[in-house]
């Protein structure tokens, strides 16, 4: 079968236009067609952990053993989805995403039905693994797709912001779906609506073939695909981007046991959801802005404020404070979020950056992962409220490594070399 060739027009920018505005951004030639079912595709990030902790716990009574069976999602989801985004680059986004929504779907109503049937924690990890190898990665595609579009123009800025309140508006309204299906309807509510959205959004985004990045043909046996990985900045990013997965999966056990042990469990999604919207809000806010300090810098400082605000959490013990709390903690989220991802586009050859993306997207679910773990355990063995450590911790470390490596995040002058090997670099041909 020959491969399909398909271009699309970078959108051309006048001077008038360069200053950043969302406006002008969703006016964009045929952005809406991949923004709305991308919308819908993306619900398994934001679903599916709570999901998988509100149903593993109440049919276990566990915390650590949802938290464990969460991790064994977020852990292969890291694991598998670099490699998604390699095979999107090289095939095309289309080629992996259609398998890839049918095989969720199967493979997440399946630990569905083990968790009602109370299944040993072993078989739930079975079932666990393909449900996380085969989520969508969604939002990197649909951040390479306005790498396309926008190619040279001064709203990709913009785009990446857009893209980060996206996430963020994800996180708002998932969390809080997901806990009121399970609390309200069933405890299965959740992850059943979650492979719902994912089948159908994915096979719509799927569809649109006209807005993918191009692939090159067969033809073309000499174009070098080197990994996003061997950029030392896409490194020094992953490790950012795991201590951003700690606060993400250490708040949503910790709020879980915390709304549990005051008997209002409905409080989760909304604390939740004042984390995320906190996120959001900075994050339209810092997309909005033409800053004129290096992203590296802004890295720095905003991840800064993230250490220091997550820091504070354990110390909450009422819902007024943790919901405070979880605001600012969120609102430092979203400008480490947005740079992280606009530093991918001056460090990563284009026809290595949906790969990028996902390890990006890859390290916060494995963050994420190693987060409930560890919170579900500390929420089991010690106090209500102790999970609220594992952001603090994770931030801490993460922030660590961005001061020490962070000379590794500025651009090389070429732009468009990988390293090879030590001591040499070779330039790479992209598609």
């Amino acid at each position: 079968m020959g491969s399909t060739v398909t271009t699309t027009e970078p959108e051309k920018t006048s001077p008038a236009s360069s200053r950043p505005g969302y406006g002008q951004l969703l006016r964009t030639r045929g952005a809406w067609t991949f923004l709305l079912p991308g919308f819908a595709a993306r619900q398994p990030f934001a679903m599916l952990t709570i999901s998988i902790v509100l149903l593993v716990q109440h049919t276990t009574g566990s915390y650590g053993a949802a938290g464990a069976a969460a991790a064994a999602t977020g852990v292969s989801m890291a694991l598998f989805a670099p490699y998604s985004g390699r095979l999107a680059d090289r095939y095309g986004q289309r080629a992996v995403l259609i398998p890839g929504v049918l095989v969720h779907t199967a493979a997440g109503l399946s630990l569905t039905a083990l968790a009602l049937a109370h299944a040993p924690l072993w078989a739930l990890f079975l079932a666990a693994v393909p449900t996380g190898a085969s989520v969508p990665q969604v939002g990197p595609m649909v951040r390479a797709r306005w790498g396309v579009k926008l190619q040279g123009s001064p709203l990709m800025t913009t785009a990446a912001a857009f893209e980060s309140v996206t996430d963020e508006l994800t996180f708002v309204f998932g969390p809080l779906l997901a806990t009121a299906l399970c609390t309200a309807v069933t405890p299965a509510a959740g992850l059943v609506t979650e492979g719902a959205l994912t089948l159908v959004g994915g096979l719509l985004f799927a569809a649109r073939k006209s807005t993918q990045p191009s692939v090159a043909a067969k033809g073309h046996a000499r174009v070098v695909h080197a990994s996003a990985l061997r950029v030392p900045g896409v490194r020094v990013l992953i490790a950012t981007f795991l201590g951003i997965g700690s606060v993400f999966g250490g708040m949503q056990v910790s709020l879980a046991a915390y709304t549990e042990s005051i008997g209002e469990p409905g409080m989760n999604g909304v604390l939740y959801g004042v984390f995320a919207a906190g996120n959001m809000l900075s994050g339209i806010v810092c997309g909005a802005i033409a800053w004129k300090a290096a992203p590296h810098k802004r890295l720095l400082i905003g991840y800064t404020a993230l250490a220091v605000a997550a820091s504070a959490l354990w110390t909450a013990h009422s819902v007024v404070l943790l919901a405070a709390l979880g605001l600012l903690v969120g609102m430092c989220i979203a400008p480490s979020l947005i740079t992280g991802y606009t530093l991918v586009d001056g460090l990563v050859p284009a026809g290595a950056r949906t790969e990028a993306f996902t390890w990006l997207t890859g390290a916060v679910a494995l963050g994420q992962a190693a987060a409930v773990t560890v919170a579900g355990q500390l929420e089991d063995r010690l106090w209500d409220g102790a999970g609220f450590l594992v952001p603090m911790g994770g931030t801490v470390l993460a922030l660590v490594t961005l001061a020490v490596l962070r000379s590794r995040l500025v651009p090389s002058p070429q732009n468009r070399t990988v390293a090879r090997g030590v001591g040499h670099r070779a330039p790479v041909t992209v598609d």
